[in-house]
C-alpha cells in the first residue's frame, strides 16, 4: 500500500497556528475512492502532516490509483475551509477553490517518491 506525499511552503514561524488548523480539520465523508466512471478505484488509509521551519508536508496512505485521492480531496467541504484557514500563512499563493484548481496544486506539489519499504518488500531472514 503506498505512500505520497505534498508539499506546502508556508512563512516560518506560524507552526503552532497551522498545528491549530489541523487539529480542528473536519475529516473526509468516507474514505472510499471513485474513479471517473464511478467504480470503485481505491482507499484513504490514513494521513500524516509534518512541519518544520517553512516547509509543511501532508503523508498520504491509500491503497488504489493516487489521481483518485486528489478529486476525492477536491470534492471535500472540509478540506476547503482548511486550504482558507491556511491561505494566510502560504509562502506561495495558490487557487485551490475549484476542483481543477485543486487537482492542478495537488499534481503540481506531489513529491517525487525514491523509496517505499514495507515489512511486505523485506528480505526474509534465514
Amino acid at each position: 500500500m503506498p505512500y505520497a506525499a505534498i508539499t506546502y511552503r508556508v512563512k516560518p514561524g506560524h507552526e503552532d497556528e497551522i498545528a491549530e488548523i489541523f487539529a480542528n480539520f473536519t475529516r473526509v465523508d468516507t474514505p472510499d475512492l471513485k474513479g471517473d466512471d464511478g467504480a470503485a478505484a481505491g482507499r484513504l488509509l490514513g494521513t500524516g502532516v509534518f512541519i518544520k521551519d517553512d516547509v509543511m508536508v501532508r503523508v498520504i496512505h491509500y491503497e488504489g490509483d493516487f489521481a483518485a485521492v486528489g478529486r476525492h480531496m477536491a470534492t471535500q467541504k472540509g478540506v476547503h475551509i482548511l486550504e482558507e484557514k491556511l491561505q494566510p500563512y502560504l509562502a506561495e499563493e495558490r487557487d485551490t477553490s475549484s476542483p481543477a484548481g485543486f487537482a492542478a496544486y495537488f499534481r503540481n506539489a506531489t513529491m517525487r517518491s525514491i523509496a517505499q519499504l514495507t515489512v511486505d518488500t523485506h528480505p526474509a531472514k534465514a
